[in-house]
């Protein structure tokens, strides 16, 4: 009996304990990890599987061929899903507003990098987009993309009360001016025009004129021939153009780039409706397609699933941005309905080009297909935006 009554007054504690306000606040009631976008979360990870079989799918034949392990690829891929995963995990547990206050530290720091990769970057293809350390390299321009957003979406939120005027617009231009001309001088215009578009989306969402909107795209276009014409844009670059504009050309200096979408058409049209079976495809076996699991994966998929695949694909891309765009507008402040807006823009853009391009529909860019491509780089970015996405969700009720 002696010792029935201490476990008594614990349950009633306990009890009591749970019931306190503090308690109600801290782990019911105002707990952000209540909140969380399921099905955003969900639709992120099924794309994230499919990405990881695409990969393995894309790789294993040619490692195969070349005596290399078949896993190597995939291994590395789920690896950097696992980081990419991770830094969302944390930003969600921290919260934005961290990263929001930071926005002008996390620009420069991005602006240097793109600086010192032009110094020391590698060289690939007559293009320094990355730093070589080693087992991993790193593309600053993919951090660029967080940190753009978040400048230019803070900038908009504390000076700009309803319209953008054009001192806004001006400033908002020079802010992209810098990483457009540092990310272009690698070159890599795939990159400089997602910038384009989620600043565009930010914008649009923060109420700028049309007039405005056409200035600002007359400024780009005008930056883009500026530096073509002094040489900035490698000759490679523009033989995309020119092998979008002449896909049945024969001419030897784009025969390598109009092959590879000419076979990642071929590759998509010929899985059907069904496909022709997981690491059956005699296209994707038969590495036609140069670094398909990087530019080209949604041909991988055409091909093995057809187009129900392509269709599910598609349709999950379509959730992500709905979620993306539900979560701007339940947004309780300026500044995460403009980012989310931003990155809105940024994600549509990026899945269009790439699918496009492997449709022949588009020139080819180098641009990833978002949680899909194998790439570190372009997924700790992915991570970094689901993440702070998540976390603008989770605390929109307080």
């Amino acid at each position: 009996m002696s010792s029935f009554i201490p476990q008594v007054k614990a349950t009633n504690w306990f009890r009591q304990f749970r019931s306190s306000r503090w308690f109600q606040q801290t782990y019911e009631r105002e707990s952000p990890w209540k909140n969380i976008d399921l099905i955003l979360l969900g639709a992120v990870l099924l794309q994230s599987i499919i990405g990881s079989l695409t990969v393995y799918s894309a790789t294993k034949q040619r490692l195969i061929n070349q005596g290399f392990d078949q896993f190597f690829y995939v291994q590395r891929h789920v690896l950097f899903l696992i980081v990419a995963g991770t830094a969302m995990v944390l930003l969600m547990g921290f919260g934005h507003d961290w990263v929001r206050e930071k926005g002008v530290h996390l620009f420069v720091i991005a602006s240097v990098l793109l600086v010192l990769v032009l110094i020391a970057g590698a060289v690939s293809n007559g293009a320094r987009l990355s730093f070589d350390l080693g087992p991993i390299s790193f593309q600053p321009a993919e951090l660029m993309k967080v940190g753009v957003l978040v400048f230019i979406s803070g900038y908009n939120s504390s000076t700009v009360i309803d319209k953008v005027s054009f001192h806004d617009l001006t400033v908002s231009l020079l802010i992209l001016g810098v990483p457009f001309i540092l990310i272009m001088w690698q070159p890599d215009l795939g990159s400089a025009s997602v910038l384009i578009a989620g600043v565009i989306a930010i914008l649009i969402v923060a109420g700028a004129k049309r007039s405005h909107i056409a200035f600002f795209s007359l400024m780009v276009f005008v930056s883009l021939f500026v530096v073509i014409v002094v040489g900035v844009v490698d000759r490679y670059q523009l033989l995309r153009f020119e092998a979008w504009l002449h896909q049945d050309s024969n001419d030897k200096a784009l025969q390598k780039i109009v092959l590879q979408v000419r076979f990642a058409k071929r590759a998509v049209s010929s899985g059907g409706f069904f496909g022709k079976g997981y690491l059956n495809g005699p296209l994707t076996n038969g590495a036609y397609i140069p670094v398909q699991f990087v530019d080209f994966p949604f041909s991988a998929i055409g091909e093995q699933f057809g187009m129900l695949g392509g269709t599910i694909v598609l349709a999950l891309f379509g959730v992500i941005l709905w979620r993306v765009w539900m979560i701007a507008k339940l947004s309780n402040t300026r500044f995460d309905q403009l980012f989310m807006s931003g990155y809105f823009g940024m994600l549509l853009f990026q899945v269009f080009q790439n699918i496009g391009m492997t449709l022949g529909m588009l020139p080819v860019s180098g641009l990833p297909l978002p949680l899909i491509s194998y790439g570190g780089s372009h997924l700790l970015s992915s991570g970094i935006l689901l993440g702070l996405s998540q976390s603008i969700y989770m605390r929109r009720l307080h």
